[in-house]
């Protein structure tokens, strides 16, 4: 009887640092991200990520939030990488120290929107001219005015059209919400609105390719949107899993990760473009 109950004791036992090593094994294999919305929202991730655990055996787990609160999750040292899209941003942020091995993966543009009627008559403007007619119209203008990448690029062109941000008059809506639910806003206010192409097609196809607010100015050369990903500094943060965050860095600038990107379409249109290497 003590033979066979030590027996179990020791198979127990090694049963159990079995157990412990595995889940070790696999707490070193996952990876944490911080991203903007309009790769969530668009469902690019969801195609993506998929792919990269299959290549790699690397699990990714992301959190979806503006570009400037992504920023701060990795300055905290919450996640392992970054996907985001504001460069001026993410400069600063690596030259303090910060983020290591910024890389550009892809692009699409901004795009404004608004009602078909388009009472501030700014379908086919520049966007400096479409601006100065939504403010001398007093026109509904709904912003995110959540500090992302997208709010940091309006309050940009708001500048351009050298005049202030509106941030205080009546007709100037800031909702601290994401991309979709600003857009929504907009279209409930009959309003305008600054968004990214991918997450416009997102939001155009769930509307069956019919949706209230069109697309009215594009084009401008200010209007590029442009993504990049970016490593947590492990000497700042020395929990951050930096080997992962290059494997999954590397990936997304690879061949494979590039033509997946460029194959995601939705009601046939392409949301992002692949500029890794440019």
């Amino acid at each position: 009887m003590n033979r066979f109950f030590f027996r179990f004791a020791l198979i127990a036992v090694w049963a159990g640092i079995l157990f412990l090593t595995a889940g070790a094994v696999g707490a070193q294999q996952t990876l944490m991200m911080a991203t903007t919305t309009s790769t969530d929202n668009t469902g690019l991730l969801d195609s993506l990520i998929p792919e990269f655990t299959k290549d790699t055996g690397i699990e990714l787990k992301w959190t979806a939030t503006g570009t400037g609160k992504a920023l701060k999750l990795g300055e905290n040292c919450d996640v392992d990488v970054l996907l985001v899209h504001a460069p001026a941003a993410e400069k600063k942020y690596v030259a303090d120290g910060f983020g290591i091995n910024r890389r550009q993966v892809m692009y699409n543009d901004f795009v404004l929107i608004g009602p078909a009627a388009d009472p501030a008559g700014i379908k086919g403007k520049t966007v400096r001219g479409a601006l100065e007619a939504i403010r001398a119209g007093q026109q509904i203008f709904v912003s995110r005015g959540d500090n992302s990448g997208t709010h940091k690029q309006e309050l940009a062109l708001w500048q351009a059209a050298e005049g202030p941000v509106p941030e205080k008059e009546p007709w100037y809506v800031q909702t601290g919400q994401g991309m979709l639910t600003t857009i929504n806003v907009a279209a409930e206010r009959s309003g305008y609105t600054m968004t990214d192409r991918g997450t416009y097609i997102k939001y155009e196809a769930t509307l069956n390719g019919n949706p209230p607010l069109k697309i009215l100015v594009e084009g401008d050369d200010i209007l590029l949107n442009q993504y990049s990903v970016i490593t947590v500094n492990p000497t700042r943060c020395p929990t951050v899993k930096a080997d992962l965050a290059e494997t999954f860095s590397r990936w997304m600038i690879g061949e494979r990760a590039q033509n997946l990107i460029g194959d995601f379409k939705l009601l046939g249109k392409q949301l992002f473009t692949p500029n890794a290497a440019k």
